[in-house]
């Protein structure tokens, strides 16, 4: 039996995350993905099938610097709790996509509760 790498075991994790989650009209899901250089957050509405916010570091308005850091996480959090507030989202429901949550993960979901969203 050949073994999973990395991103396999990442993946079934999650998967096993999202039978027991999902994100409804009052509490919708903040999901978060990471890749070595960027990082993504989106508040997503699973009942109706609707992305609320999103924000990422490969957005325009982020300018030059890397979005592989713990501050850019932060700026994130911020940044999608900023976005969810303006539709009228508070309350969502953290969905860390199956990454441990440690550094990245972790700055972003602290700074989206600093900014706002309850967990």
């Amino acid at each position: 039996m050949a073994k999973k790498d990395k991103n396999e075991v990442r993946r079934s994790v999650h998967t096993r995350i999202r039978k027991k989650i999902s994100g409804s009209g009052e509490r919708p899901r903040l999901a978060v993905f990471r890749s070595l250089n960027h990082i993504y957050a989106q508040v997503i509405d699973d009942a109706n099938g609707q992305t609320l916010a999103a924000a990422s570091t490969t957005e325009k308005g982020f300018g030059e610097k890397s979005g592989g850091n713990v501050e850019a996480a932060k700026e994130i959090g911020k940044l999608i709790a900023e976005r969810a507030k303006e539709k009228g989202v508070t309350r969502v429901v953290f969905d860390r996509g199956g990454y441990i949550f440690h550094g990245r993960v972790k700055s972003l979901a602290e700074a989206a509760r600093e900014a706002g969203l309850e967990f």
